[in-house]
């Protein structure tokens, strides 16, 4: 079974810290400025011939005689696309990076839905695989868990960047994306994140790794199997070539914090053993602290 008995109750908990440290960051999103009927005020601006007299601010006029109109700021809904990487080299680990990704997953989607947020999943691996279209409301938290239960892994590679153009040729509205990946794109995964910068949307990154991906037990004779293309190759691993390894797998992790943080991205990396929850509450503390 994907989900444990009290998973539901875990995602409640989740949703009432996320109320008071990660809600207020997102709410900064979903504010755009209206003239006239929004709920919260945001500046003025001078009158121009043909604007609405009502929302003239007449304190000012009365005292300086300027014409000046009001300006507010009004909440509008929150768009949060969550895309799961399902590549087969997501599979890997026990429990699997894939299990704890869909358990992520689950959780975000709640933590939004909780909070009147709209949410939609994009599955993908060397392009979308399966959907689930924008919906709202804590009630379709069921149907989602089902949703992902039932994915598997799949696909000849992973390439993020194609399933960001598909996403976005599907007339995505900008908002909030969170992939949750191990971000091993051959494609190199800075090409996926660029669309969504180019395009205005908020961007976090959640990437995972087992421990034996970053330090794998092998010396001697091996045979290596290709996950994701299922090609084998046999290999002698010497100490020399294990630093190299564990050298090329530093710098990626690396490389995905620093493209980050060079573009004001959110990003979590986190080795797989870690329970969902323990993950959500780091990347909370994290997102309430750098933004």
């Amino acid at each position: 079974m994907l989900f444990p008995p009290d998973f539901l109750t875990r995602l409640e908990y989740l949703s009432i810290i996320s109320k008071r440290v990660f809600r207020g960051q997102l709410l900064a999103q979903r504010r755009t400025t209206q003239m006239g009927s929004g709920i919260e005020f945001s500046d003025h601006r001078e009158y121009n011939n043909g604007d609405d007299l009502r929302y003239l601010d007449w304190n000012i006029y009365a005292r300086h005689g300027d014409l000046l109109l009001k300006r507010f700021q009004e909440e509008q809904d929150l768009h949060v696309y969550l895309m799961l990487d399902c590549s087969r080299s997501m599979a890997f680990g026990d429990p699997s990076k894939f299990d704890l990704a869909r358990h992520l997953v689950a959780a975000l989607a709640y933590i939004a839905l909780a909070d009147l947020d709209r949410i939609a999943i994009v599955a993908y691996a060397d392009g979308i695989i399966a959907e689930l279209p924008v919906t709202r409301g804590k009630a379709r938290i069921l149907p989602i868990m089902k949703f992902l239960e039932d994915l598997p892994t799949t696909g000849q590679g992973t390439n993020l960047d194609k399933a960001v153009q598909g996403l976005i040729h599907r007339g995505a509205r900008t908002g909030l994306a969170i992939v949750v990946s191990d971000l091993f794109d051959e494609n190199g995964f800075q090409r996926g994140l660029d669309q969504f910068r180019y395009r205005r949307f908020d961007a976090h990154v959640l990437q995972l790794h087992d421990p034996a991906e970053a330090d794998p037990a092998l010396l001697g004779d091996a045979e290596l199997v290709d996950v994701e293309t299922e090609s084998v190759r046999k290999v002698t691993v010497t100490e020399s070539s294990l630093r190299t390894y564990k050298k090329l797998f530093a710098e990626h992790q690396s490389a995905v914090r620093d493209y980050c943080h060079t573009y004001n991205l959110g990003c979590t990396q986190t080795p797989s053993t870690y329970r969902f929850d323990e993950i959500i509450m780091r990347m909370m503390r994290e997102t309430g602290a750098g933004r």
